[in-house]
């Protein structure tokens, strides 16, 4: 499968990301072990995980996730040398274990390295901003990381133009690595916040850009059209703000694309995410098999500028 650059990380990866936070939580260890399997099997490479997943259900502790993936991988040990690894810190996980000071992201890297069961972590991001901890020292841990070969490359998550341009700024400054990877939330719904001068900036500076809630928690695979269907699934309460007349208009665009191309709903969104200018994969997540099968399909999905245009309009605001 054609690989892209993620950035100047020295990474490349396939165009579409596996969301690691359902593992765990809304599948079980064998069930993750299968769809880790399809999706590998299909050439696809990349996995996207958190020390936070799944602190949000009720008796986890954060981990989980991590910890699931690791079992797989050390299950065979060929498949280490074929993924790259992708998690975060910085979320608040108790006493003592928040945020991105260097003490914290000490402790934390090797926490992840235990539960992953690898040596060193391919993409390692901090999760948050910390407002409370200096950037310079956030730089300074993950420099030595770098240095130790723990970690490959560093990017951030839910940086703001003004926050990535302060890191970006500061590790020049200090000659500290720079973060060289974005995951902002964006997609058919969720636009305005990366199509503005962070876009540009993470293009200007050659960021490599993985999008999560790529399908808007799953209100863009089209199974919620009204508030009956929020019962669904465990992430129906996430989707209800979507139950408007901008919400219905992206679906009807996304009927209409998918019947168009055959494709299912969902792997349009998906497929209109891996067309848009700087983005280099967005992130999905599963729950079984034959929905991983769909994953992959969007990633062969190529949309007509027609289609793109039509999906551009009815998300408009």
């Amino acid at each position: 499968m054609e690989k892209r650059k993620l950035g100047r990380s020295g990474l490349e990866i396939a165009p579409l990301v596996f969301g690691g936070n359902v593992f765990g939580w809304t599948a079980d260890e064998a069930t993750s072990f299968d769809m880790l399997d399809r999706f590998t099997g299909a050439g696809l490479d990349a996995i996207d995980t958190a020390d936070a997943y799944s602190r949000w259900v009720p008796g986890h502790v954060g981990g989980e996730s991590e910890t699931i993936i690791g079992k797989w991988l050390a299950a065979d040990a060929s498949r280490r040398g074929k993924v790259t690894l992708i998690t975060k810190v910085g979320v608040d996980l108790g006493p003592d274990k928040k945020g991105l000071s260097a003490r914290r992201i000490v402790a934390a890297v090797e926490d992840s390295l235990r539960r992953l069961q690898t040596d060193y972590i391919d993409l390692y991001l901090s999760h948050y901003p910390d407002t409370a901890t200096p950037i310079e020292e956030t730089l300074g841990a993950y420099d030595t990381l770098l240095k130790q070969g723990k970690v490959r490359a560093i990017g951030c998550s839910n940086y703001d133009n003004a926050q990535l341009r302060a890191a970006l700024d500061a590790a020049d400054a200090g000659k500290l690595p720079r973060y060289t990877v974005l995951q902002p939330e964006y997609n058919l719904l969720d636009r305005a916040g990366f199509e503005s001068s962070l876009r540009d900036l993470c293009i200007a500076e050659d960021l490599g850009v993985i999008t999560y809630y790529s399908l808007a928690s799953g209100f863009l695979s089209g199974k919620y059209r009204s508030a009956d269907d929020l019962g669904k699934s465990a992430r129906g309460g996430r989707v209800e703000k979507y139950l408007n007349p901008r919400g219905m208009r992206v679906l009807a665009a996304l009927d209409t694309v998918a019947a168009e191309t055959g494709a299912k709903p969902a792997e349009v969104a998906l497929a209109w995410l891996i067309a848009q200018r700087g983005v280099t994969a967005p992130i999905a997540s599963a729950t079984s098999v034959e929905q991983v099968d769909s994953l992959v399909r969007s990633v062969s999905l190529a949309l007509s500028a027609q289609q793109l245009a039509l999906l551009d309009q009815a998300s408009q605001a």
